[in-house]
């Protein structure tokens, strides 16, 4: 599958501050005006870009599902996210691989639903990082030459992209005595190493606003636990992860770097 991934394209392209829509400044807001637009952005679980994917009750993988969120739910009053990540004992790789991946992918759905309001075509004319990355869209099948978009069109892409795989059986299957397929974890580094770009921008993009709302923990949090399990099945290349030392440095995320190096080897 053929992409490309720029240089030196930054989204501020005519000047304006990327993200950041003409509209009432956040810091200017009442209490109670802040209180209910944080509601109303981030208090929303209904709220997803695409329709959330659910697992079939009574699989292994709705099984695999419940346990991963235990043991999240059980490990995030101890701090200690990594051993949420790691793939429990006896268990399946692909299996803990496909239950994480339709994880994430609803995870992150939820997270950029939030913040659509301010991630618009006119915010962000091109889907990047940081002045250093701007990502092009290409699929290999519907689009086959890359293609310059906006972020939210680029989001809709992706989305819509894994939507598709995660549907398709033979990619993603869950009925019980179906194999993966040979190339199945190819394809979940492929999905993996494009949802970040979609934690890339919003880091890089839309960080203050979501600062000023005060959802600010429960992105790093989120971002945080997909980054242990990036590194800790060696999902996406180091040279793919270059925009998290400028996430890390620019937002105050240093702990987090620290953190998530510990585990890179």
């Amino acid at each position: 599958m053929m992409e490309v991934i720029s240089f030196g394209c930054g989204s501020d392209l005519d000047g304006r501050s990327a993200g950041f829509p003409v509209a009432e400044p956040v810091q200017a807001m009442s209490a109670t005006r802040r209180s209910d637009m944080l509601k109303a952005v981030f208090g929303n679980k209904n709220k997803t870009f695409r329709p959330k994917k659910n697992f079939q009750k009574g699989t292994k993988l709705y099984q695999l599902h419940k346990y991963a969120k235990a043991t999240i739910k059980a490990t995030l009053g101890t701090g200690n996210l990594h051993e949420a990540v790691v793939l429990p004992e006896g268990e399946d790789r692909n299996e803990w691989l496909a239950v994480n991946t339709v994880d994430f992918f609803n995870q992150i759905n939820l997270l950029y639903g939030s913040i659509t309001e301010f991630c618009t075509r006119d915010s962000c004319p091109c889907m990047s990082a940081g002045p250093q990355y701007e990502y092009h869209w290409a699929d290999g099948v519907n689009i086959k030459k890359p293609i310059q978009c906006s972020a939210p069109e680029y989001v809709d892409y992706l989305m819509t992209w894994v939507q598709q795989q995660l549907d398709d059986q033979d990619v993603f299957p869950s009925d019980i005595g179906r194999p993966f397929p040979k190339e199945f974890e190819g394809k979940v580094k492929n999905i993996f190493k494009r949802l970040f770009r979609v934690y890339a921008h919003m880091y890089h993009s839309h960080i203050e606003k979501i600062i000023a709302l005060g959802a600010e923990p429960h992105l790093n949090t989120c971002f945080k636990h997909f980054m242990f399990f990036v590194l800790e099945f060696s999902l996406v290349e180091r040279k793919e992860l270059e925009p998290l030392a400028e996430i890390c440095k620019v937002k105050r995320l240093v702990r987090l770097l620290v953190a998530l190096l510990v585990t890179w080897d």
